[in-house]
Formats: structure tokens, sequence, C-alpha cells
């Protein structure tokens, strides 16, 4: 199979996850920003879990804090992606909790920068 030339690379984790002292889904997106890599989006899931949870995870009014599942999007090409996760892997891999990583082929349909 042919590699597509642009890919999305999805990091599944919870909103509490961290790095060091930060946030993961703040390091992530931050570190993306300064390598230059075309986008990142972060969306945090209403309800979720994981092979190591206890427990479904859920956004509820009366909860005081909120563990929610977050994904973070990543969208470059494919090989821009590659080096970024082999990058971050070691700090994946450091974490005290668990996550997923995939990567999948995209199609890109139109891609226009605004005006600045």
């Amino acid at each position: 199979m042919e590699k597509s030339e642009y890919s999305v690379l999805k990091i599944y984790a919870s909103s509490t996850d961290k790095i060091g002292m930060k946030l993961l889904y703040e390091y992530i997106v931050e570190l993306a920003k300064e390598q230059g890599l075309a986008g990142a989006t972060v969306y945090r899931g209403m309800m979720g879990f994981g092979q190591s949870s206890n427990k479904i995870s859920s956004s509820r009014f009366w909860e005081l804090t909120e563990k929610l599942p977050v994904m973070i999007e990543l969208m470059d090409r494919t090989a821009v992606l590659e080096a970024f996760f082999q990058a971050i892997e070691p700090d994946l891999q450091q974490m005290q909790k668990g996550c997923l990583v995939s990567m999948e082929p995209v199609r890109i349909m139109l891609m226009k920068p605004g005006k600045r």
C-alpha cells in the first residue's frame, strides 16, 4: 500500500495527564507549533474510558474535578508527523498514565491559509 502524502496523528489521553508540570495536551500543541506543524486541535470528550480505567469518566456539573477524555489531533505531511511522534514518544512512554496514539492517511481537499 502506498503511503499517503498527508496524515492525521491522534493522541487519546485524559485532560489531567501531564508531561512534567505541564498538561499533556498543552505540551503537545505548543511543541507542534514550535516545530512548525500544519495544525493541531484538542477535543474534550463528554464521556469515555481507556484500558487502564477503573470507571467511566463523564462530564457532570456537580463534579469539582473534571477528568475527561481528550483527543489531540495533529495534521501535516506523513513524514513530518512520523518525525514528531518519534520526538514525543519517549515523553509519552514516561507518563504515569496510559494513552493511545494512532496515525491515519488523509486526503486534503482544501488547505487555504487565511490572511494575517
